[in-house]
């Protein structure tokens, strides 16, 4: 099966072509320009390298969240639009859970961060053991301060990933000395990661409702929060 994956959920955009676990191709930009700007063009360019059409991709997959409001919106629609469009089905799947299977990890904890600004993170834990990816936590907003107290005590190597590796880190690295801090290539979420957490819920028997799928922010928009405030007072 050929599938179709985009992962917008932050600065870098990427999609990727998977047929069954095997990554067929995959383009990837960290150049600042908006998701809307670059998207559909990565997409159109890397199926036409590969000599394929948008009526040769069977099912497609998007980083439904948590992440940038405005990119999970647009990597969410444009996965929509293409799926709609050949009534293909579309798997959203959680950013920080496809963060931790393109990490790769063989043995030890992996902790996906993004920055969520107002001094929290988008964090999940997971725990790999000889190349299995085992969920220890939800996905969450948790402030450093409480995921430092969580991970302090762990024996095994925490690799880090995603946009909030750096902060994370820096902020815990006196506290939580396990932590590793990967290569810059290897710490930004990418499209190959969420096709392979795609191929995980077909394994599992998800049919993959495209008309369903809503994105995943865990936390109100600033604007959300605004409007709330005002009506509270």
């Amino acid at each position: 099966m050929k599938l179709l994956a985009f992962e917008t959920s932050a600065k870098a955009g990427s999609v990727a072509l998977l047929e069954g676990s095997t990554l067929l191709a995959e383009s990837y930009q960290n150049t600042g320009l908006t998701h809307s700007q670059t998207l559909l063009t990565m997409a159109e360019d890397l199926l036409k390298s590969c000599s394929l059409t948008p009526s040769d991709i069977e099912a497609v997959a998007v980083a439904a969240g948590p992440g940038s409001f405005t990119g999970v919106r647009i990597g969410v629609a444009a996965a929509k639009g293409f799926a709609w469009g050949g009534q293909l089905p579309l798997y959203g799947v959680s950013t920080l859970e496809a963060m931790a299977l393109q990490l790769g990890v063989w043995n030890g904890y992996v902790l996906p961060v993004m920055d969520a600004r107002r001094s929290q993170v988008y964090n999940a834990l997971f725990h790999c053991q000889e190349g299995s990816l085992t969920r220890c936590t939800e996905d969450r907003a948790i402030s450093l301060a409480d995921l430092g107290e969580e991970i302090k005590n762990f024996k095994e190597p925490i690799f880090l990933v995603g946009d909030g590796s750096i902060l994370c880190y820096n902020t815990l690295k006196d506290t939580a000395p396990n932590l590793v801090l990967p290569p810059e290539h290897r710490m930004h979420q990418r499209a190959a990661g969420v096709g392979l957490a795609a191929l995980a819920m077909i394994a599992r028997g998800d049919t993959g409702d495209a008309a369903s799928l809503q994105p995943n922010y865990l936390r109100l928009s600033q604007a959300e929060r605004e409007r709330l405030t005002r009506e509270q007072k």
